[in-house]
Protein backbone atom coordinates (compact mmCIF):
# COMPACT_ATOMS: atom_id res chain seq x y z
CA UNK A 1 0.00 0.00 0.00
CA UNK A 2 1.18 3.49 -0.87
CA UNK A 3 1.66 5.73 2.19
CA UNK A 4 0.89 9.39 1.52
CA UNK A 5 2.78 12.32 2.95
CA UNK A 6 -0.48 13.50 4.56
CA UNK A 7 -0.72 10.21 6.46
CA UNK A 8 2.90 10.50 7.54
CA UNK A 9 2.40 14.08 8.69
CA UNK A 10 -0.74 13.17 10.63
CA UNK A 11 0.93 10.25 12.41
CA UNK A 12 4.05 12.28 13.15
CA UNK A 13 1.93 15.14 14.55
CA UNK A 14 0.01 12.71 16.77
CA UNK A 15 3.05 10.85 18.07
CA UNK A 16 6.11 13.07 17.68
CA UNK A 17 8.04 10.05 16.40
CA UNK A 18 10.48 10.19 13.48
CA UNK A 19 9.20 10.12 9.91
CA UNK A 20 10.95 6.82 9.11
CA UNK A 21 9.46 5.07 12.13
CA UNK A 22 6.02 6.47 11.26
CA UNK A 23 6.40 5.27 7.67
CA UNK A 24 7.39 1.75 8.76
CA UNK A 25 4.48 1.60 11.21
CA UNK A 26 1.99 2.78 8.57
CA UNK A 27 3.30 0.21 6.09
CA UNK A 28 3.05 -2.54 8.69
CA UNK A 29 -0.50 -1.40 9.53
CA UNK A 30 -1.52 -1.18 5.84
CA UNK A 31 -2.25 2.53 6.20
CA UNK A 32 -4.51 2.16 9.26
CA UNK A 33 -3.71 5.13 11.53
CA UNK A 34 -4.98 3.53 14.76
CA UNK A 35 -3.04 0.31 14.17
CA UNK A 36 0.08 2.33 13.36
CA UNK A 37 -0.22 4.20 16.66
CA UNK A 38 -0.53 0.90 18.52
CA UNK A 39 2.54 -0.45 16.71
CA UNK A 40 4.55 2.66 17.61
CA UNK A 41 3.47 2.47 21.27
CA UNK A 42 4.51 -1.18 21.41
CA UNK A 43 7.91 -0.38 19.90
CA UNK A 44 8.39 2.53 22.28
CA UNK A 45 7.53 0.28 25.21
CA UNK A 46 9.98 -2.39 24.02
CA UNK A 47 12.72 0.22 23.65
CA UNK A 48 12.02 1.56 27.14
CA UNK A 49 12.17 -1.97 28.57
CA UNK A 50 15.61 -2.49 27.00
CA UNK A 51 16.87 0.79 28.45
CA UNK A 52 15.37 0.22 31.90
CA UNK A 53 18.03 -2.37 32.73
CA UNK A 54 20.93 -0.05 31.95
CA UNK A 55 23.04 1.15 34.84
CA UNK A 56 22.72 4.83 35.58
CA UNK A 57 26.31 5.58 36.50
CA UNK A 58 26.15 9.35 36.49
CA UNK A 59 23.85 12.09 37.68
CA UNK A 60 23.42 15.45 39.31
CA UNK A 61 22.39 16.35 42.82
CA UNK A 62 19.81 19.10 43.02
CA UNK A 63 19.50 21.00 46.27
CA UNK A 64 17.01 23.56 47.47
CA UNK A 65 17.12 25.27 50.87
CA UNK A 66 14.43 27.83 51.69
CA UNK A 67 15.73 31.15 52.97
CA UNK A 68 14.21 30.42 56.41
CA UNK A 69 16.31 27.23 56.55
CA UNK A 70 13.19 25.35 57.72
CA UNK A 71 12.50 23.57 54.44
CA UNK A 72 15.01 21.79 52.23
CA UNK A 73 15.17 19.02 49.65
CA UNK A 74 17.94 17.09 47.97
CA UNK A 75 17.34 15.12 44.78
CA UNK A 76 19.62 12.75 42.87
CA UNK A 77 18.70 12.86 39.19
CA UNK A 78 20.45 9.90 37.56
CA UNK A 79 21.53 9.53 33.93
CA UNK A 80 23.68 7.19 31.86
CA UNK A 81 26.64 9.43 31.06
CA UNK A 82 28.73 12.10 32.73
CA UNK A 83 28.32 14.18 29.57
CA UNK A 84 24.62 14.58 30.37
CA UNK A 85 25.20 15.00 34.10
CA UNK A 86 27.42 18.03 33.49
CA UNK A 87 24.95 19.71 31.14
CA UNK A 88 23.70 23.01 32.60
CA UNK A 89 20.08 22.24 31.71
CA UNK A 90 20.28 18.83 33.41
CA UNK A 91 21.74 20.36 36.59
CA UNK A 92 19.08 23.09 36.50
CA UNK A 93 16.41 20.40 36.15
CA UNK A 94 17.76 18.61 39.24
CA UNK A 95 17.62 21.89 41.18
CA UNK A 96 14.10 22.63 39.91
CA UNK A 97 12.92 19.18 40.99
CA UNK A 98 14.45 19.78 44.44
CA UNK A 99 12.59 23.11 44.63
CA UNK A 100 9.37 21.37 43.63
CA UNK A 101 9.83 18.59 46.21
CA UNK A 102 10.52 21.15 48.96
CA UNK A 103 7.48 23.20 48.01
CA UNK A 104 4.94 20.48 47.23
CA UNK A 105 6.14 17.76 49.63
CA UNK A 106 5.03 14.71 47.64
CA UNK A 107 4.76 11.46 49.58
CA UNK A 108 5.32 9.09 46.65
CA UNK A 109 7.08 9.37 43.30
CA UNK A 110 4.53 7.43 41.23
CA UNK A 111 1.25 5.54 41.61
CA UNK A 112 3.20 2.30 41.45
CA UNK A 113 4.89 3.25 44.74
CA UNK A 114 1.59 3.96 46.48
CA UNK A 115 1.02 1.13 48.98
CA UNK A 116 -2.32 -0.67 48.81
CA UNK A 117 -3.08 0.29 52.42
CA UNK A 118 -2.63 4.00 51.60
CA UNK A 119 -5.13 3.67 48.76
CA UNK A 120 -7.54 1.81 51.03
CA UNK A 121 -7.23 4.53 53.70
CA UNK A 122 -7.87 7.24 51.11
CA UNK A 123 -11.00 5.41 49.93
CA UNK A 124 -12.18 5.13 53.54
CA UNK A 125 -11.71 8.87 54.03
CA UNK A 126 -13.71 9.69 50.89
CA UNK A 127 -16.41 7.03 51.41
CA UNK A 128 -18.66 9.25 53.60
CA UNK A 129 -18.57 11.94 50.90
CA UNK A 130 -20.12 9.62 48.31
CA UNK A 131 -22.77 8.14 50.61
CA UNK A 132 -26.28 9.03 49.58
CA UNK A 133 -25.24 9.81 46.01
CA UNK A 134 -26.83 7.93 43.10
CA UNK A 135 -25.08 4.60 42.46
CA UNK A 136 -24.09 5.52 38.89
CA UNK A 137 -22.31 8.63 40.21
CA UNK A 138 -20.53 7.12 43.24
CA UNK A 139 -17.73 5.55 41.20
CA UNK A 140 -17.04 8.74 39.23
CA UNK A 141 -17.10 10.88 42.38
CA UNK A 142 -14.70 8.49 44.14
CA UNK A 143 -12.45 8.45 41.08
CA UNK A 144 -12.37 12.26 41.06
CA UNK A 145 -11.57 12.40 44.79
CA UNK A 146 -8.78 9.83 44.39
CA UNK A 147 -7.32 11.67 41.39
CA UNK A 148 -7.27 14.84 43.47
CA UNK A 149 -5.53 12.91 46.27
CA UNK A 150 -3.00 11.51 43.79
CA UNK A 151 -2.32 14.98 42.40
CA UNK A 152 -1.56 16.16 45.93
CA UNK A 153 0.52 13.17 47.08
CA UNK A 154 2.33 11.82 44.00
CA UNK A 155 5.28 13.68 42.48
CA UNK A 156 4.69 12.61 38.87
CA UNK A 157 1.06 13.76 39.01
CA UNK A 158 1.67 17.17 40.57
CA UNK A 159 1.67 20.37 38.56
CA UNK A 160 5.23 21.68 38.27
CA UNK A 161 5.64 24.40 40.88
CA UNK A 162 7.58 26.74 38.57
CA UNK A 163 5.20 26.29 35.65
CA UNK A 164 1.85 24.61 36.43
CA UNK A 165 1.12 24.13 32.70
CA UNK A 166 4.06 21.71 32.35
Amino acid sequence: MEITSAQLKELRDKTGISVMQCKKALQEADGDMDKAIIILKKRRSEAADKKSDRALGAGAVGVYVHNTKEVAAMVLLACETDFVSKNEEFVALANDIALHVAGMNPTYISREELPADALTKAKEVFAPEVEGKPEEMKEKIMEGKLNSYFKDQILLEQDFIKNPEQ
